[in-house]
């Protein structure tokens, strides 16, 4: 979402008004479930495969293809290792940020924006300058991002009190001392944003690891968000939604879940500035980050297999052995690397490398948390009164996220038809009783909710809607409980085996961002040609 209210917060005027809706749709609207490749990948778990019917030599093989994954061959490709091979399970690259597209426009499946980076990340922002995100820099050093990409107003609205109001941070018929609050919070944020621990470093970073240590802001990854504001004397219910609505958004975990660290690093880990753009402004594209994913695989699809589940990771003296079930020809391969990176989340490489220790460590502490994305197609939709049709829609007390407007990014800014995606973190439940529950659920059942929360700021939304298409993303992310951040446990996760095996992913960052992926990815690769060749 965007941080935009976070320095443009505002007091609109009071009133109330509620509306109460309900639905029941009639009209069977089409559409299907999509996902990961749940049945192939439980192939890990479940299948006993026999011996590999190949073997190859490589340099390096990296193991997913996320932006982590991406990143690190692309690093490796731009220093001249050409001997590598990236291995991803599903047909289509990119992880939770790839897209999918239609007649009207392509539309994200999964993470859709990338806020405005900060000045210091000097790797990220020569990638977006080679994509042509930055067109090009001041003689003061500020980047001047592609004006298309920046995103076009209007930018987001809430529903709250009846009325559709510019931004997210609840001020629509919110009483004064309410009001009050939140602009209190909003400066404790700032605060925070500006803040220097002791050892002179950043308080809140990105990366996390380059945060500082100081041990007052260490001590508050001991907290839940939740606590952390009952402490400080936040009380008022909006602003509480509010943050509730944040750290699901950026993580999939509710504020009593989420440490106080991440949760406050949300609002005062951004610190970017540019000369047409400032740490609140959003970049994004009808496919979402899907655009990021295409440039960052530009020169790479000669050594990306897709539909190969990887069964076994094991270090040999010299090398690492690397077996993979190919799913087209229904056989097994097997690669003898010299270096390996495991992009991927660690639920799943510590079945690859077969540590009953790391598996029960991981399966202790790390929970992941599951998401529904639905792309609706429709019709021009009714609206209510207030702020009009945004980039970004959510309505006040929903248990999703709201929408955002994948059309919204088109140079021809009225289309009839739309594609909206649909963000529903699934946190009402455990993330395993989530995760079940969300398999078992039929495409007629995702749609009457989806439908019948709609209706409520849309009333022909049921007459509108052609067509639903629901994405289910088992292990989103990773959720940072109270001492993820600063515990020592990721740290040690993220430890190479030996100066072979190497791990990316963000859940060993704590926070699942882009550039957290990005730069776990830079790293991994700059291991792997410390020890390639050796």
């Amino acid at each position: 979402m965007n941080r935009r209210d976070f320095i443009q917060y505002s007091v609109a005027a009071t009133g109330i008004s509620t509306i109460v809706a309900s639905c029941k749709p009639e009209n069977k609207i089409k559409g299907s479930i999509l996902g990961a490749s749940f049945s192939v990948g439980h192939l890990l778990r479940d299948k006993q495969f026999s011996s590999p019917s190949s073997v190859e030599v490589k340099q390096v093989a990296i193991i997913g293809s996320g932006v982590s994954g991406l990143t690190a061959a692309r690093q490796l490709r731009q220093q001249g290792i050409e001997g590598m091979v990236v291995l991803e399970l599903e047909k289509r690259i990119g992880g939770n940020a790839t897209n999918g597209e239609n007649l009207i426009s392509a539309y994200p499946l999964g993470a859709h924006y990338v806020p405005i980076p900060n000045n210091d990340l000097k790797e990220y922002l020569n990638f977006l300058k080679s994509a042509n995100v930055i067109t090009a820099f001041t003689k003061e050093g500020l980047p001047i991002y592609n004006e298309s990409f920046l995103c076009f107003d209007p930018e987001e609205r809430l529903y709250i009190n009846g009325k559709w109001q510019e931004g997210l941070i609840p001020q629509y018929g919110v009483p004064v001392n309410d009001l009050q609050e939140i602009e209190r919070f909003l400066q404790q944020m700032q605060e925070f944003r500006l803040a220097k621990g002791r050892d002179g470093k950043d308080a809140f970073s990105i990366p996390t690891n380059h945060s500082s240590e100081d041990p007052d802001f260490i001590k508050l990854d001991a907290l839940t968000m939740k606590e952390w504001m009952v402490h400080k004397g936040f009380t008022s219910e909006y602003l509480h939604w509010y943050v509730n609505y944040c750290t699901r958004d950026d993580f999939g975990t509710p504020y009593h879940i989420c440490s106080a660290w991440a949760g406050i690093h949300y609002f005062a880990g951004r610190k970017g500035k540019a000369a047409n753009a400032d740490y609140s402004d959003v970049l994004t594209w009808p496919e979402g980050n899907g655009f990021l994913i295409r440039e960052l695989s530009k020169d790479l699809h000669d050594y990306i297999r897709t539909e190969t589940l990887v069964t076994k990771v094991v270090k040999e003296s010299d090398h690492v052995i690397v077996q993979y079930y190919d799913v087209k020809s229904k056989v097994l391969r097997e690669i003898k690397a010299e270096q390996c990176i495991l992009a991927i989340p660690q639920f799943v490489a510590v079945r690859l490398l077969k540590d009953n220790s790391r598996i029960e460590t991981v399966k202790a502490n790390f929970q992941y948390a599951p998401w529904m994305v639905a792309n609706i197609v429709t019709d021009e939709v009714e609206e209510r009164s207030g702020q009009p049709l945004s980039w970004d829609n959510v309505i006040y007390g929903s248990e999703s996220l709201g929408y955002v407007d994948a059309t919204h990014q088109l140079l021809q800014q009225h289309t009839v038809k739309k594609n909206l995606t649909y963000y529903l973190p699934l946190t009402k439940m455990n993330p395993v009783d989530e995760r079940n529950q969300a398999q078992n659920k039929k495409h007629e059942e995702w749609v009457k909710q989806i439908i019948s929360e709609l209706k409520l700021v849309h009333p022909n939304i049921e007459s509108a809607v052609k067509e639903i298409n629901i994405t289910l993303w088992g292990h989103a992310m990773v959720q940072p409980v109270p001492g993820m951040i600063h515990g020592n446990l990721r740290k040690e996760l993220a430890r190479s085996i030996g100066n072979s095996i190497h791990f990316a992913h963000t859940d060993i960052s704590g926070i699942s961002i882009f550039e957290e992926a990005f730069y776990q990815g830079l790293e991994a690769a700059k291991k792997v040609i410390q020890y390639v060749g050796q």
